[in-house]
């Protein structure tokens, strides 16, 4: 299986910055986005200023808001749009998809309501005899440095280890190394989860603790998010490879990162209304808290970190109170809480 055509969904910053990698591959690529404006703007100046300034579009990079001939023809489709309005853009997509297509979930989030990963809503959302290749790519990547080319390992899985190695050729460069998985679901749960510790680290980091309470919060967050893989079916080992470990210590301590941010901003003082207001860009970990608690509680997996997170998010909670009371937790031997 080779891939020689490409369309990108979401032209943010992630949805951009891999558009710009196929398309300095000389792939012919197209990048699609529903806001007209914003596309038009692209066109004109061939350069996303708002997100990827001074990262000019090879001339094989097309832009479109067209979703029917952008989608039409294509063997590879990635999906790079939020995943609160993921499944939306799937069911318009999905009537335009070729037979044997290949579909990339780069999108990091567990939808509210359902509960379900990106792959999950597209499984839910494919109706009829066609056959589709339904995956995931994820991993530690800011877009910024993919799009500055700087050094950068992530993950694609696949259930069709073809599909995986054709994704995981796809996107390889000299500087973008992919790795190929089986365990969509331990990739999709670690992408997600790892936003919501980020607000935590960011709420530790906003309250003045040192480097010990974010090593802490790290480790720990990586026992909670296991646990809840594991207990929707992934493999253990996926948490400790790029997309698990790898990825959640990128966003846990990464100025770029903007659940970090948004955390920074809570503990050091602001409500969530007033830090969203001074976000230009979506933080998906705030949304993540909201389902990935109600994940847990339906699934009666402890993660007491996500707790505190949602109370915080949502519960108006202080989150000097937050750090309080998970430190005041039962003792417990470390290996009793691992999975």
């Amino acid at each position: 299986m080779k891939i020689e055509n490409v369309a990108l969904l979401g032209a943010g910053s992630w949805g951009t910055a891999l558009a710009l990698l196929l398309a300095r591959k000389g792939l012919k690529v197209t990048l699609w986005d529903r806001d007209t404006d914003h596309i038009g703007r692209l066109a004109l100046d061939r350069e996303n200023k708002r997100h990827q300034a001074g990262h000019p579009f090879p001339d094989c990079l097309e832009l479109s808001d067209q979703l029917s001939t952008t989608v039409s023809g294509k063997q590879c489709v990635v999906m790079v749009v939020p995943s609160h309005g993921y499944r939306e853009v799937y069911r318009q997509t999905y009537p335009f998809l070729n037979n044997g297509c290949v579909v990339v979930s780069a999108t990091k989030g567990i939808e509210i309501g359902s509960g379900q990963t990106m792959t999950g809503i597209m499984e839910k959302e494919s109706h009829g005899p066609r056959e589709l290749h339904l995956g995931v790519l994820s991993g530690p990547s800011f877009a910024a440095e993919v799009a500055d080319r700087q050094p950068t390992a992530v993950t694609t899985a696949f259930a069709d280890p073809e599909a995986a190695e054709a994704v995981q050729r796809l996107f390889s460069t000299e500087t973008f190394r992919v790795y190929s998985s089986g365990d969509v679901i331990g990739l999709e749960i670690s992408g997600a989860m790892k936003n919501v510790i980020a607000i935590a680290a960011g709420i530790c980091d906003g309250l003045h603790y040192g480097l010990n309470t974010r090593a802490a919060l790290i480790t720990r967050g990586l026992a909670e998010i296991t646990r809840l893989g594991v207990a929707l079916g992934a493999d253990p080992q996926t948490f400790a490879g790029l997309g698990g470990l790898g990825d959640l210590v990128l966003t846990c301590t990464g100025d770029l990162s903007r659940n970090r941010t948004v955390g920074l901003k809570l503990g050091s003082g602001l409500t969530l209304p007033e830090a969203l207001a001074q976000m230009t860009m979506v933080a998906e970990g705030v949304k993540t808290t909201e389902s990935c608690y109600k994940l847990a509680r339906e699934l009666k997996v402890e993660m007491p970190i996500l707790e505190q997170v949602y109370q915080v998010l949502y519960q108006n909670k202080k989150c000097e109170d937050a750090v309080l009371e998970l430190f005041q937790r039962e003792l417990k031997k470390e290996s009793e809480v691992q999975i």
